[in-house]
C-alpha cells in the first residue's frame, strides 16, 4: 500500500509497501479518495506542530469510500460515501463522560499523535464514520474543517445580532464567519493579507473587514458603531495575535481561541478583569458539529467548489506541498485526490 509519511521536518517520503490495515470487529476499511491540506499539516512539516513526533503519516481531513465493513448499529454498507472523524476519544474519562469527546485526556488525533490519512486505506471505527452519500468527495473532505468553525461558534454562544470578530481569514477562520452568519451575527473579519480580506467579503459574506496593521482599534470602533465586538475568535495560532485580541473584545464579552500556538499567553490582569472576559479554548469538534456542518452543506449555505484553490493528484503532492506554504500561491485549501 502507497503512503506518503513526513519522516522528518521538512522531508516527506512516498512508500510504497506500508503494512494494509486489517478489519477488526467495530470497524471498517476505507479507500481514501481525497484529504484535504490544514495548518496542522503545514506545522507538522515545519517542526512547529506541538503533540507531535516523528515520521508520522500525516492527514485527518478525509473522504473516502468503504471497502470493508461488519455489522453494524450504524446501517453502513461497503461502497458508502464517508468521512472521517479523527478524534480518537477513549470513552471513559471525564470530558469524554461529560460528552465532551473533543477533550478527552487521552486524546489521539489522526495525522498528529497516530498516523493518519495520507496513505490508500485506513482502519477506522465505525463510531467515527459519518455517512455523506448526498455530497461529493470534495464537500465530504471539507467536513472537518467546517465542523473546526461550527465548534467555536456553538462554544461561543454567538447569538443572532451579535457582533464577531473573526482574526484570521484562513481556512478556519473562513469556517468561524461561515457559521456565525449562519447564527445572523454581524461578522468583522481581521487579517494582514488584503487578499485574504477580500475573500473574507466575497466567501464568507463578512460585513465589515479590518487590517491588523493599520490601527486595528480605530478601525474595530468605527465598524461597530463605537463598539467592541461582544465575541472575538482568534484563529491564527499566532501569540502576538492571540494577546492583542483581549483589547478588541467588548466589556462583559467573550474571547475564543480557536487557534493552537506552542508559547505562552499573557495578558493585562486589571484590563481583563475590568472587562469581565470570558476566556474559551475551543478544541476539535464533536459529532453533533460535523452532523451541523453536513445539514448546512446540504442546504447549499457554503460553496466547497470556491474554497478549495489548489489540488495535486497523490503521486504529485510532495512536490507541489513546498509551493503551499508561499503567501504568493494564495492557498486557501489544498486538496489531495487519490
Amino acid at each position: 500500500m502507497r503512503g506518503i509519511v513526513c519522516a522528518e521536518v521538512e522531508r516527506f517520503s512516498l512508500v510504497e509497501d506500508l503494512p494494509e490495515p486489517a478489519l477488526a470487529p467495530g470497524f471498517a476499511i476505507i479507500a481514501l479518495k481525497r484529504i484535504g491540506i490544514c495548518g496542522t499539516d503545514l506545522h507538522a512539516y515545519k517542526g512547529r506542530q506541538p503533540f507531535f513526533a516523528y515520521p508520522r503519516i500525516l492527514g485527518h481531513e478525509l473522504a473516502g469510500v468503504i471497502e470493508e465493513i461488519g455489522p453494524n448499529d450504524e446501517g453502513l454498507r461497503v461502497g458508502d460515501r464517508v468521512s472521517v472523524i479523527p478524534y480518537m476519544h477513549c470513552g471513559t474519562c471525564i470530558a469524554c463522560r461529560g460528552g465532551k469527546t473533543n477533550c478527552c485526556t487521552d486524546m489521539k488525533v489522526l495525522g498528529v499523535h497516530i498516523d493518519g490519512g495520507m496513505r490508500e486505506r485506513i482502519a477506522v471505527p465505525v463510531s467515527h464514520l459519518i455517512a455523506a452519500n448526498d455530497l461529493t468527495l470534495d464537500q465530504t473532505a471539507t467536513l472537518e474543517p467546517f465542523a473546526i468553525g461550527a465548534h467555536a461558534v456553538r462554544r461561543s454562544g454567538l447569538a443572532a445580532g451579535e457582533t464577531s470578530l473573526v482574526i484570521g481569514g484562513g481556512p478556519i477562520g473562513l469556517g468561524v464567519m461561515a457559521f456565525a452568519k449562519a447564527r445572523g451575527a454581524k461578522v468583522i473579519a481581521m487579517d494582514v493579507n488584503e487578499d485574504r480580506l477580500a475573500y473574507c467579503r466575497e466567501w464568507a459574506g463578512a460585513d465589515a473587514t479590518v487590517n491588523a496593521l493599520r490601527d486595528p482599534l480605530a478601525a474595530l470602533l468605527a465598524a461597530g458603531g463605537g463598539e467592541l465586538p461582544s465575541v472575538v475568535f482568534d484563529a491564527t495560532g499566532n501569540a502576538q495575535s492571540m494577546t492583542a485580541a483581549f483589547g478588541y473584545t467588548a466589556h462583559g464579552g467573550r474571547l475564543i481561541y480557536v487557534g493552537l500556538v506552542s508559547a505562552d499567553i499573557t495578558f493585562h490582569d486589571p484590563e481583563f478583569h475590568k472587562r469581565e472576559l470570558t476566556l474559551l479554548a475551543s478544541r476539535n469538534a464533536t459529532r453533533e458539529d460535523f452532523e451541523r456542518v453536513l445539514e448546512v452543506i446540504r442546504a447549499g449555505n457554503i460553496d466547497v467548489n470556491r474554497y478549495i484553490t489548489h489540488r495535486a493528484d497523490f503521486n504529485d503532492m510532495i512536490g507541489q506541498f513546498e509551493d503551499w506554504l508561499k503567501p504568493e500561491t494564495k492557498v486557501i485549501k489544498a486538496m489531495v485526490e487519490l
